[in-house]
């Protein structure tokens, strides 16, 4: 995909910016467990999950628009981005936003996702993608990855060790999720709501 890299979008993903509040956001999801108009306070709790860690992917050109990715690594959950290094010697920095507007355009523009070594492949096959389907509004990542299997994707790692580091930031990310149970219910007949919650960390 290197013409994006030269047209218009490439520079628009470039400049998207995202906050910390944001970026934790994006690893986070909510799931409903029940809701009800009854009393019962069990009728009006939900489940929050959100991640400690997330995960840096470093990116290399290797040939005119084919690429490799380098290694990944764990960071704090609001500093997750791709660092891009491009023959021509210049690099880009792209945050989580950035990187899912580029597998976004990519599936539009080819559906199947068909094997090649563009960016957005390494993008959406490697830690960032992992990451991003973390999100439950992003999922449909997942059904991309999983069609793709574990082992072909170690086709976009430049050797063994790029894979192992990948595996080792995944897990990083896993265990770091915590699921917080809300729990919220009538105070006082219909004068009002309160909440309290619990939480549980790990996998």
């Amino acid at each position: 995909m290197s013409h994006l890299r030269k047209g218009s979008f490439i520079r628009k993903v470039k400049d998207i910016s995202m906050g910390g509040a944001l970026a934790l956001a994006l690893l986070s999801g909510t799931a409903l467990v029940s809701c009800s108009s009854n009393d019962d306070e069990s009728e009006y709790s939900y489940e929050e999950t959100s991640y400690g860690k997330g995960i840096r992917s470093f990116i290399r050109e290797v040939s005119p628009g084919e690429f490799k990715i380098i290694s990944e690594e764990n960071v704090p959950a609001d500093s997750s981005q791709a660092i891009v290094s491009y023959l021509d010697g210049h690099k880009d920095t792209l945050n989580p936003m950035a990187a899912k507007a580029l597998i976004d355009e990519e599936i539009r523009s080819n559906p199947n996702m068909s094997h090649h070594s563009g960016l957005s492949s390494m993008l959406l096959y490697g830690g960032m993608g992992y990451l991003l389907g973390r999100n439950s509004s992003y999922s449909y990542m997942n059904n991309y990855r999983d069609r793709m299997g574990a082992e072909r994707s170690r086709s976009y790692y430049a050797n063994p060790g790029a894979w192992a580091s990948s595996r080792s930031a995944a897990l990083g990310v896993e265990t770091s999720r915590s699921v917080r149970t809300v729990t919220t219910r009538p105070a006082g007949g219909r004068k009002g709501f309160f909440g309290r919650s619990s939480s549980r960390s790990g996998g």
